[in-house]
Order: C-alpha cells, then structure tokens, then sequence
C-alpha cells in the first residue's frame, strides 16, 4: 500500500495554527500507523478518513490565518478611527469657539439643519459697548487695546454663557446677544435671564475696575446696555456657501437705539421688557426717548442699583409695583405725591381700624 505523504505545516504557518497541536499530533500518529501496517492490512476507509480530516485541518487553519489578518486589519482600522476621531474632536473644539454653544450644540445633534431657513419669534435682544471706546483707542496702543478688549470680552461672554444667552457677535467693543432662540424657557423667563444678565455684567465691570489700570486706563471702563423683548426674525442669513446665524428685525433696532441712549454703567430697558420683569427686577421709568426709525417716543425703564435706591420711592402691593425716581420730578410733582401718599395713609388707617 503507497503510504500517505506526511502532513507537515510551514514554519510560518505554526504560530497560527498552535491552536491545532492537539489535531496535527492525531494526524501524525495516524500517518504513522498507517505506514507501519498498511501493507499487510487494507485500511481503505481509515485513509479516506484521515485524508478527510487533514483536509479539513488545513481548511481550518486557513480560516484562523484569515481571521488572523482581519483581527490585524481590524486593530490598524480602529487605529485610524480614533485618529480621525481625535483629529475631528479638536476641529470641532476649534469650530465650537466661533459658534454660540446652543447653536454649535444643536448643528452636531442633528437637530438644527444647516440651510438658510429663518422664522419668526418673540426674542429678548440685549446690546452693549464700552463708553467713548473710539476715544480710548486713540490713546492707547494697539496691543494694549487688544489685550484690554479681549479681556472685557471674555468676561462678558463669561457672564452671558451662565445665564443661558445666545451670543450673536462682536462688533468692535460692541456684544449682541439674545434669548429665546435656539433654547427658550418661556418669554417672561428669557427677559428676566438677560435683565440679570446685564446686572451682573454691570457688577463684573466694577469688579475689574482696578484690572483696567494694567493697561494704563486713568480711569476705569464704563458701559452701556440696552434691552427690547418683541418680535424678530431668527435664522441663518447669507448665502448657500457663507451665512451667519443671527437676528433682524424692528426689536433689533429698538434694543440698539435704547443702547446708545443709555447713560454710563446704566442698564436701560423698554416697556416691553420691563413689564415681564417689573415684578422681579426693580426698575424706575426714565424720560421718554425718540428713536431713530420709530414713529412714536419709546418708554424707558432703567434697573434701579443700590446706589439709587435712596432716591427712589418704591411701593409694593401683592403682585403691583410703583417705583418713581424722586430726581426726575418737579418740586411741585414731588408736593403731589407727599399729598396723595399722606392721603393714602389715611385711608389705610381707617380701613384697618
């Protein structure tokens, strides 16, 4: 009987196939047998057996081998997924800085599409500056001014983040800001964020009054701030290949003239935001404005700090507020309210009697 060729794995090939020591040394010692005795047995069906079995041990090896550089091909894919990812987590960590975090967080969750759609909204619009900036930049040099103007920005930008704002942009010393787009929490609450927004911007600016002098200010920065809730058009503005995601509209303008008809460190508001606020903020109303673009004079409301509060007459009833700034009236208006307040009293007295 011709004997069988011994089944022998390339060297190569044995660090693959360990696995199959057990089943390479049942083929050898069947070979063996088989060389020894086959000549004077016939062993037809014990051959064709083995002959089966070393075919499907080499089959098997095969599929391990495979398997083998799939698990390599595998390890050098994912290698290169978590550099992609990495490479992408930092683009996007860079991208996130142009972007306000509500509008950058709703663009990568899907939920916001990038297109040039708009709509139409009841937003609380928020504008500030630096007073006579234009000044202050002629007497100072440019990376002085660079410096000074970053740091007023990244505080400010501080202070709007933690109150939930959307920051549309800078402009120059200039912060346009608003709420209720792409997240709201209810029209009276967006008014009430930025109002305190604003208050404790006011406060962050008297805070860094003694930082300022580091960039050689003789005197310490002031601001301007001017708040108007109404209705805007909210969206993505521009073309298919560059577009800004901002605000337009009347109650944009409104909030800007109100800016530039506060006085320093002042926080001047419309009647619009001060009557979603007036129960919580206290508040004085100030001379009516003229506004550019406006047909009729705009009613002002300015936050009332504790600076004024001694100069300010303030009367709470349940949900009812009266505040009145004792500087803006006459002699004779001040007699008027001594008499109607007196009268007041009186008939209090009786009623509780």
């Amino acid at each position: 009987m011709k004997s069988s060729k011994p089944f022998v794995l390339e060297k190569s090939k044995m660090k693959t196939n360990q696995l199959f020591e057990h089943e390479m040394s049942v083929v050898s010692t069947a070979e063996k047998v088989s060389a020894e005795i086959g000549a004077a047995i016939k062993y037809d069906d014990f051959n064709l057996i083995l002959a089966e079995y070393k075919k499907l041990l080499k089959t098997t090896s095969r599929l391990v081998r495979h398997s083998d550089r799939m698990e390599t091909n595998l390890n050098i894919s994912a290698k290169e997924a978590r550099e992609k990812s990495e490479q992408l987590e930092a683009l996007s960590n860079q991208l996130a800085k142009y972007l306000s975090p509500q509008v950058y967080d709703s663009i990568f969750s899907g939920t916001r599409e990038v297109a040039l759609t708009s709509s139409r909204k009841k937003l609380t619009i928020f504008f500030s500056d630096i007073v006579e900036f234009t000044k202050l930049s002629e007497n100072i040099e440019s990376e002085e001014l660079t410096g000074l103007l970053n740091c007023y920005l990244t505080e400010m930008s501080h202070v709007a983040l933690k109150h939930g704002a959307t920051i549309d942009k800078y402009i120059g010393d200039a912060i346009v800001i608003f709420f209720g787009d792409p997240k709201t929490k209810g029209i009276k609450e967006d008014a009430l964020s930025c109002v305190k927004m604003a208050i404790e911007m006011k406060s962050k600016m008297f805070e860094l009054r003694n930082h300022w002098k580091t960039f050689g200010l003789e005197e310490p920065l002031q601001s301007r701030m001017g708040i108007h809730t109404g209705f805007c058009t909210v969206g993505n503005f521009g073309s298919e290949n560059r577009m800004d995601y901002t605000v337009i509209g009347s109650g944009v303008n409104l909030a800007s003239r109100l800016e530039s008809a506060s006085e320093p460190d002042k926080i001047l508001m419309s009647y619009d935001t001060y009557n979603y606020v007036k129960d919580t903020i206290p508040c004085v109303e100030n001379k009516p404005i003229v506004a550019k673009g406006f047909s009729e004079p705009i009613r002002t409301f300015s936050v009332i700090d504790e600076l004024e509060n001694k100069k300010i007459i303030s009367i709470t009833i349940g949900d009812n507020r009266l505040d009145a700034s004792m500087e803006n009236l006459t002699k004779d208006q001040l007699e008027k309210l001594k008499l109607e307040l007196s009268s007041a009293l009186e008939s209090i007295e009786i009623h509780t009697k």
